[in-house]
């Protein structure tokens, strides 16, 4: 019995530790979506409906030997210049974690593949940490003259204090959508392992 409840446990841990690791990584990019790292998709359109955080990941599928990836300067980038790679991926299957914020340029190093368009630059945002509002100010009074009162003074519209309206909180994006359902769903498990052991 105590071994059952053991098993029970350890694979309730398990299970917790896959959902969790899922929900506190950041957003998986499939570069190109499903048409993936090829030459005919416009990178500049994908990458200008998204937007990468460090924490990411970019996931280069393209088919071995007839592409790669290498991760290149500013000015290489601009040049389609392969020779000084930073990186170069050929697995067929990449998968680029990034790791700093600022511009990130990854091009074909295949002969005039970049020409054709297949190259890409981002611009990372350091990490995320969700949707945080700022700070709302206190009411806003303006200074009143004691010499000259105006007829709208002793007025409830003029009494009333004035307050200045803060940023409405960002919504929120589909990856913390998404960790909010998983806490959810972990939540019933969480009793179960507590009942179980």
């Amino acid at each position: 019995m105590a071994l059952i409840k053991s098993n029970v446990f350890f694979t309730s841990l398990l299970i917790l530790v896959a959902l969790f690791g899922g929900a506190i990584g950041g957003t998986v990019h499939k570069v190109g979506d499903s048409k993936g790292w090829t030459i005919s998709v416009d990178y500049d359109a994908w990458a200008s409906s998204k937007t990468f955080h460090v924490g990411d990941s970019l996931v280069f599928e393209y088919t071995k030997g007839s592409h790669d990836v290498t991760e290149v300067t500013h000015n290489d980038f601009q040049l389609c210049e392969t020779s000084n790679p930073l990186t170069r991926y050929e697995t067929g299957s990449d998968t680029i974690v990034l790791t700093k914020p600022g511009l990130q340029q990854f091009l074909c190093g295949i002969p005039s593949h970049c020409y054709l368009g297949q190259k890409l630059q981002i611009h990372v945002l350091p990490a995320s940490l969700g949707p945080i509002a700022a700070p709302v100010p206190g009411p806003v009074r303006s200074p009143s003259s004691s010499s000259s009162r105006s007829p709208l003074a002793d007025s409830p519209v003029k009494s009333a204090p004035q307050y200045q309206m803060g940023p409405s909180p960002a919504p929120l994006s589909a990856a913390s959508k998404s960790s909010v359902w998983i806490g959810l769903c972990v939540l019933p498990l969480l009793s179960l392992i507590f009942i179980l052991v």
